[in-house]
C-alpha cells in the first residue's frame, strides 16, 4: 500500500483526503462501501451510476484488504491511483477547488502520521451562527455569548465553555439535559470540562455520532469537529417532527396505491422531498429530485413558498402574499436574493444565502426546507380514516434509545426507523464488528439490491446475523429466525438488539478490568462496595430493586465516584411523589453524563425500574469509577 501512496503527489493526496473526510464525517478513518458512491459524487466524477457500482465492487474485491466491508483511506487511495490515467484525481482536485468558502486549517489525521489539512465550510459556520443566535436569543444564561458575529471565529470561542452546546441540545431535543447540572457561574477549567462532557454524552444519547471527539477538541474550538457536531445536533431538532407518528398530516403525501407502512419507512430527507413535490405538483411545476442541482435557480422555491404561505382562510393567520417579481430575473444570484426576501416574510430566512442556493449546497438547502416545513407545513390530514392507527403510535422510548445508541456509534446508513432499517442486517453486522463478534464480510450481501430477488439477499443476511448471534456471540436467540429480523418482528428484533447493547457495555467494563469477564453479580457487588466505602446508606439487591425508582442509589454512587458532582440541595430524599422521583432521575442521568458516563437510558427507565436499562446505568458508572482509579 505504501508504494501506491508515494506515486500520488502530496497535493493530490491532500485533496483525496479532503474528499474522503467529507464523507467520513465522524472521523472514524473509514467509510463503508455504499458511502463510496457519495464519495465519488463529492468528487463530481463524470461517471454513470453503473460505472460507479463497478468501481465500488472493484474496491471491495481488490483493495478491501481486511475484507471488513469498510474502506480506509489507504485502500481508497490505491484504487484512485489505478484510475489516475482516467483523470479521476484531477476531477477530485477540480471539485474541491470549486468549493467556495472552504477554509483550510492545519491539523493531523488519525489515519496517517503525515500532517494533513482539515477544512471547514465558511457557509456552514455563518448558517449555524445565525440559527443559534435566533434560537437562544432570549436565554439569560447565554447573554454573555450572544449574539455571535457570523463573519469571525467567535462561534468556536463561544462554544468552548459548553453552555451553548448544552442549550442547543435542549433546543433540538427538549429535556435531554437537566439545566441544574450545567455549570453556569464562576467557571474553572474543570467545570468547563464537565459541561463539555455533559454536552458530548447528551449529544450521544440523542443519536449524534461523537466518535473521536473529546472535550479538549471542543475547548480548543477545532472547527471541523465543532461544525460536524453542531450540524448533527441542529438536524435532530429540524427532523424531530418530520415523522408521521408526530405529524399525521404527512399522510397527505401518500402516493396512489401506496400503503401507509411504506410511507412510514421513508427517511426525513425523503419525506421532505416528497413534501416539496406535493406542493410543486399543486402549483403545476416540475418535480425536484434533490436539494442541490434542482433548486439552484430558486424557481421551485418560489412556487413552494407561494403554496405554503397563509392564504387568509385561517382567522388566526394573516395572509402573506409571495411576490413573483424576481422570478423572471435573468441573474441567478439576484433571483435567489428576491426569493429569500419572500421567505423572510414567512420568518424563514435561515440557513442559506443567495450564494448557497445558487451553489446548490445540499446540507444548507436541506436545513432551509426543513425549517420551512416546521413553520408552514400546509398539509391537511385526509378525512379517510381507514388507516391502521397502530402504525401511527410511533416508536417506544426503548426503541428510540436503541436507535440513538446505534447512531451514536456511527453505523451507516443512519437508522431512522429501527425495524425497517435493520431488515437487511447490515447495521447488525456493523454492531457485531464493534462488539468483537467476527463477521465474514464476504458472506454479506450489500446494496444496491435488485428488485428481483433483492429481498432474498436481505433474508440471507438476516439468517447469517442470527447464526452469528447464536454461534459466535453466544446470545440467547431461541425462536428467532432470519425472516423475523427481515420482517421487523418487534419483540424478536429487540431481543437481539438488547443483547448487542449489553455486550457492548460489558466489553467496555471488561477492557477496564484487563479482560476479566463481567456479569450482573460483579456489577452489583461493585456498586454496593463502592457505596459502603463512601459511607452511603443506600444499596441494591438487584437491578429490579424498587429503591432504584428514587434514583438515590444512583446519585449516591455518583457522589462516591466523583465527590462534589452532586449538589445535595438538588436531591429530594423523603416523601417522594412521582414528580420528585422523575426530577431525581433527570438530575442523576445528567450528572452521570457530566462526570463522563455515556448513558443512553432515560429518566423514566430509573423511575419505572426497567432492569435492562438500569443495568446499563450502573455499568457505565462502574466504568467511570474504574477509569478514575486507573
Amino acid at each position: 500500500m505504501e508504494n501506491n501512496i508515494t506515486t500520488i503527489s502530496r497535493e493530490e493526496l491532500e485533496e483525496l483526503r479532503e474528499a474522503f473526510g467529507k464523507i467520513d464525517i465522524d472521523n472514524s478513518g473509514y467509510v463503508s462501501d455504499y458511502e463510496l458512491q457519495d464519495l465519488f459524487k463529492e468528487a463530481s466524477l463524470p461517471l454513470p451510476g453503473y460505472k460507479v457500482r463497478e468501481i465500488v465492487e472493484k474496491i471491495i474485491v481488490v483493495t478491501d484488504s481486511n475484507k471488513d466491508g469498510k474502506i480506509n483511506f489507504e485502500e481508497f487511495v490505491s484504487i484512485i491511483q489505478e484510475l489516475k490515467s482516467k483523470d479521476v484525481s484531477k476531477s477530485f482536485r477540480k471539485s474541491i477547488n470549486k468549493k467556495q468558502g472552504i477554509t483550510a486549517i492545519g491539523g493531523t489525521s488519525a489515519i496517517s502520521s503525515e500532517g494533513t489539512q482539515h477544512s471547514y465550510s465558511e457557509e456552514e459556520k455563518v448558517a449555524f451562527v445565525n440559527w443559534i443566535n435566533k434560537a437562544l436569543q432570549d436565554d439569560p444564561d447565554c447573554k454573555h455569548l450572544l449574539p455571535m458575529n457570523p463573519s469571525d471565529a467567535s462561534l468556536f470561542k463561544s462554544l468552548a465553555d459548553g453552555i451553548l452546546l448544552c442549550k442547543m441540545i435542549n433546543f433540538s431535543q427538549p429535556d435531554t439535559i437537566d439545566e441544574r447540572a450545567i455549570n453556569k457561574k464562576k467557571l474553572t477549567p474543570f467545570t468547563v470540562s464537565e459541561n463539555l462532557n455533559l454536552a458530548l454524552n447528551s449529544a450521544s444519547a440523542i443519536g449524534c455520532t461523537v466518535v473521536n471527539i473529546g472535550s479538549q477538541d471542543l475547548q480548543e474550538g477545532k472547527p471541523h469537529l465543532v461544525l460536524g457536531l453542531l450540524w448533527q445536533i441542529i438536524k435532530v431538532g429540524l427532523f424531530a417532527d418530520i415523522e408521521i407518528s408526530r405529524n399525521e398530516a404527512l399522510i397527505a403525501l401518500l402516493n396512489e396505491g401506496e400503503e401507509l407502512d411504506q410511507l412510514m419507512k421513508l427517511s426525513p430527507e425523503d419525506l421532505l422531498l416528497r413534501w416539496v413535490n406535493y406542493h410543486l405538483a399543486n402549483a403545476g411545476w416540475q418535480k425536484i429530485t434533490n436539494f442541490s442541482q434542482d433548486i439552484k435557480d430558486s424557481r421551485a422555491y418560489y412556487h413552494l413558498l407561494n403554496e405554503i404561505a397563509p392564504k387568509g382562510d385561517d382567522p388566526e393567520q394573516l395572509p402573506i402574499k409571495i411576490d413573483f417579481t424576481g422570478f423572471h430575473d435573468k441573474n441567478d444570484l439576484r433571483r435567489a436574493e428576491y426569493m429569500l426576501q419572500q421567505a423572510d416574510k414567512l420568518g424563514c430566512r435561515q440557513f442559506v444565502t443567495p450564494a448557497d442556493v445558487v451553489a446548490g449546497n445540499p446540507k444548507l438547502n436541506l436545513a432551509f426546507v426543513a425549517n420551512l416545513f416546521n413553520t408552514y407545513p400546509a398539509l391537511h390530514k385526509p378525512d379517510n380514516s381507514s388507516y391502521d392507527l397502530n402504525l401511527l403510535e410511533g416508536e417506544s422510548k426503548e426503541e428510540r434509545t436503541f436507535r440513538n445508541w446505534m447512531n451514536s456509534l456511527g453505523v451507516s446508513p443512519y437508522v431512522n426507523h429501527l425495524y425497517s432499517d435493520l431488515s437487511d442486517a447490515l447495521i447488525i453486522f456493523q454492531l457485531y464488528d464493534m462488539t468483537r463478534v467476527p463477521v465474514n464480510w464476504s458472506h454479506v450481501n450489500k446494496p444496491p439490491y435488485s428488485l428481483l430477488g433483492g429481498n432474498m439477499k436481505k433474508i440471507e443476511n438476516c439468517n447469517y446475523a442470527v447464526e452469528l448471534g447464536k454461534t459466535k456471540a453466544k446470545f440467547s436467540l431461541v425462536g428467532i429466525a432470519g425472516h423475523d429480523l427481515n420482517e421487523g418482528n418487534p419483540t424478536l428484533t429487540l431481543a437481539l438488539v438488547w443483547q448487542l447493547m449489553r455486550r457492548y457495555t460489558l466489553n467496555v467494563l471488561s477492557d477496564l478490568g484487563e479482560g476479566e469477564k463481567v456479569n450482573d453479580e460483579i456489577i452489583i457487588k461493585w456498586v454496593n462496595q463502592t457505596l459502603a466505602k463512601a459511607n452511603k446508606k443506600t444499596s441494591i439487591i438487584s437491578f429490579k430493586d424498587r429503591s432504584i425508582s428514587t434514583s438515590l442509589p444512583v446519585l449516591d454512587l455518583i457522589d462516591a465516584i466523583a465527590p462534589k458532582a452532586v449538589r445535595p440541595e438538588m436531591v429530594k430524599r423523603e416523601d417522594l411523589s412521582y414528580q420528585d422521583k422523575l426530577n431525581n432521575a433527570k438530575y442523576a442521568i445528567s450528572v452521570a453524563r457530566k462526570i463522563g458516563a455515556r448513558i443512553y437510558a432515560l429518566p423514566d427507565d430509573l423511575v419505572e425500574v426497567k432492569p435492562k436499562m438500569v443495568m446499563t446505568v450502573f455499568a457505565c458508572l462502574m466504568g467511570r469509577g474504574l477509569n478514575r482509579i486507573k
